[in-house]
């Protein structure tokens, strides 16, 4: 294949601009902001389960404490109940010895309801403490994420504006690249997975970086500066300029 030298080495401008998007393209599939994202989602999602069991546990002790401060309540309204009687001299002795025993037994039951809620309301007060310190876990693990998407929005809002501003000089350098050459460099873009010509630079190509030695070299000298000539090692496009070494 045959193109005009000067053409050919416009292929290095077309390459630069694919060696650009193809960096874009990387840092997009790997950009640590989404990363970021992704981690501050998943402390997020763990803080939101622990507030849900705290919450749960708060509620389940709350609702033991009121039904213990009931039974205290009403073990008193029935110690005041028997300690008027007793004091009302108006039953029979029998009936005041057992009064005094039940009002034993009920001042006793008193104080063990009175302990149970001692130790329930202190169990309370430091789940809601573990509640409290959740709930600003949350709070924090929710700005921590807001701020990795903007930084992650940011990031890429960044590529899209660089892939958008090189598609666009790329355009404008394929644009003057006859049909066939540009065919051509694609076809060997796809195959190489990046560029479709390179630079031969001190005989060395710039796609692969290996140098040119023997017959390989030999034929690159010899062809026409018009001939299209490819790397055997890599199979891009050698574009030759002044740099070359030939």
């Amino acid at each position: 294949m045959k193109a005009d030298h000067f053409e050919q080495q416009k292929l290095l401008d077309l390459a630069a601009e694919d060696i650009a998007l193809t960096q874009l393209a990387h840092r997009q599939r790997n950009l640590p902001e989404v990363a970021a994202v992704a981690a501050a989602e998943e402390a997020e999602r763990a803080l939101s389960a622990d507030v849900v069991r705290s919450e749960t546990e708060v509620r389940d002790l709350g609702r033991e404490v009121k039904r213990l401060e009931s039974d205290v309540e009403t073990v008193r309204a029935r110690e005041t109940k028997d300690q008027r009687l007793l004091d009302s001299g108006s039953v029979s002795p029998k009936e005041m010895t057992n009064l005094q025993h039940e009002l034993e037994s009920l001042k006793r039951r008193q104080s063990d309801l009175e302990d149970q809620e001692l130790e329930l309301m202190q169990r309370l007060e430091d789940a809601e403490a573990t509640l409290r310190a959740a709930q600003q876990g949350l709070e924090q693990a929710r700005a921590d994420r807001e701020r990795a998407e903007q930084l992650r929005d940011g990031a890429l809002a960044d590529i899209a504006d660089g892939t958008a501003r090189h598609e666009a000089a790329r355009a404008e350098v394929a644009g003057v690249i006859s049909a066939p050459l540009l065919s051509f460099y694609d076809r060997i873009r796809v195959q190489t997975g990046s560029t479709g010509a390179a630079m031969l630079r001190a005989r060395a190509c710039q796609g692969c970086r290996l140098e040119l030695y023997g017959n390989e070299l030999a034929a690159v000298r010899k062809a026409d500066p018009h001939e299209v000539v490819r790397c055997e090692n890599c199979g891009r496009i050698l574009v030759r300029t002044a740099e070359s070494g030939l």
